[in-house]
C-alpha cells in the first residue's frame, strides 16, 4: 500500500510567524520531514528553512537585525515604500549575513509553494520553489509584502502582494494537490474569528490604485473564517493535525523587540514540544489492519 502524501500548511501573520517557526525548528531537531509544505506571507518566507533543513535561522537573523534600520522601519517604508528593505533583507541578509542552503533547499525533494495575490486579477498565485535564484527570493518577497507598508513586487509578469489577501490557510490548494493527511499550523488562537479589516476606510485612498486589494480586504474575513471550518472538518475526519497558540500571541505583525519574538518562538517550540508524539502517530498514518484469514482452503 502506497502512503498518502503529508504536507505542511504555513499560515502567516507577520511576527506570529515566529511561533511556527519554534513548531518548525523543533520539527527539524527530531528529523521530522513531510513530502510537501505551502506557505503564506511569514508562513514561506520562514518556513523555507524547513526545506533548506536550517534550524534556527529565522529567529536568529529577525534578532539580529530587529532595530537596524537597513533592515525594516519607518525610514525604509518613506524611502522606498517598502517597510521591510528589498535590498537589505531579501538580497544581502540570506546571501552575506546569514546565508541561506540554496544547495541544501534544492536537494530536498519536499515540494514547496508560495502563495501570492495578483493586484490586477484578484487571483490566487501558487508558485512552486524548486531553484534558489534571483525570483526566488522575489516571490517570498511578494508574499509577504503587505498591503500599503510594501509595494507590488514585478515578478514572472505579475504584480503580486501579500497571498493572505487570496488564500491565507492554503489547506485546500495542498489538498487539491494530492496531500491526504496535513499539518497545518496557525498563528490564531482557537476560536478566533477575522472581523472587518482594521483601518480599511484608511486604506482604502492609499490602495485606489488596485481596486482588486481593495475588494480582498472586504472579502477577507469571511473567506478566512470559511477556511479556518475547512481546517476544522479535516482535524475531525482525522486527516489534519492542527497546532494553534494555546494562548494567544499578542504580538505586533512588525514587532522590532527581540525578547518579543523569543517569547513567541518559544510558546511555538513549547506547544511543539507537547504535542511530538502525538504528531509522529498521525505522520505515520492509520495502522493498517491485518487481511482476514481465508477459511475456504485452511478448513
Amino acid at each position: 500500500m502506497i502512503p498518502d502524501k503529508t504536507g505542511i500548511v504555513l499560515e502567516g501573520g507577520g511576527m506570529r510567524g515566529m511561533y511556527t517557526s519554534g513548531i518548525l525548528d523543533v520539527l527539524m531537531e527530531n528529523r521530522i520531514y513531510v513530502d510537501g509544505m505551502v506557505g503564506v506571507s511569514a508562513g514561506i518566507a520562514f518556513g523555507c528553512n524547513y526545506k533548506s533543513r536550517q534550524a534556527g535561522r529565522a529567529l536568529r537573523y529577525n534578532v539580529r537585525f530587529a532595530k537596524d534600520k537597513r533592515y525594516s522601519g519607518l525610514m525604509s517604508l518613506l524611502k522606498t515604500g517598502n517597510y521591510y528593505n528589498a535590498y537589505f533583507a531579501y538580497k544581502l541578509v540570506p546571501t552575506h549575513y546569514d546565508v541561506f542552503d540554496y544547495n541544501v533547499f534544492e536537494d530536498t525533494p519536499m515540494e514547496c509553494w508560495a502563495v501570492c495575490f495578483d493586484v490586477k486579477t484578484g487571483e490566487a498565485v501558487y508558485q512552486r520553489l524548486d531553484k534558489v535564484n534571483d525570483d526566488f527570493f522575489e516571490w517570498i518577497r511578494a508574499s509577504a509584502s503587505m498591503p500599503v507598508v510594501a509595494q507590488p513586487v514585478e515578478v514572472g509578469g505579475r504584480l503580486l502582494l501579500d497571498g493572505g489577501l487570496a488564500d491565507s490557510i492554503p489547506l485546500e490548494f495542498m489538498m487539491s494537490k494530492g496531500y491526504k493527511r496535513n499539518v497545518v499550523i496557525l498563528t490564531r488562537e482557537e476560536g478566533y474569528r477575522k472581523t472587518a479589516e482594521h483601518g480599511l476606510w484608511l486604506m482604502k485612498p492609499l490602495l485606489r490604485k488596485w481596486p482588486k486589494v481593495i475588494q480582498a480586504l472586504e472579502h477577507r474575513p469571511a473567506l478566512y473564517n470559511r477556511q479556518l471550518q475547512v481546517v476544522r472538518e479535516q482535524e475531525r475526519e482525522g486527516n489534519a493535525f492542527v497546532f494553534r497558540p494555546l494562548k494567544p500571541l499578542d504580538v505586533s505583525r512588525t514587532t522590532h523587540d527581540a525578547m518579543e519574538m523569543n517569547r513567541v518562538y518559544q510558546q511555538g517550540r513549547e506547544e511543539a514540544l507537547q504535542r511530538l508524539d502525538a504528531l509522529k502517530q498521525f505522520l505515520a498514518g492509520p495502522e493498517e489492519k491485518p487481511e482476514a484469514n481465508s477459511t475456504s482452503d485452511e478448513q
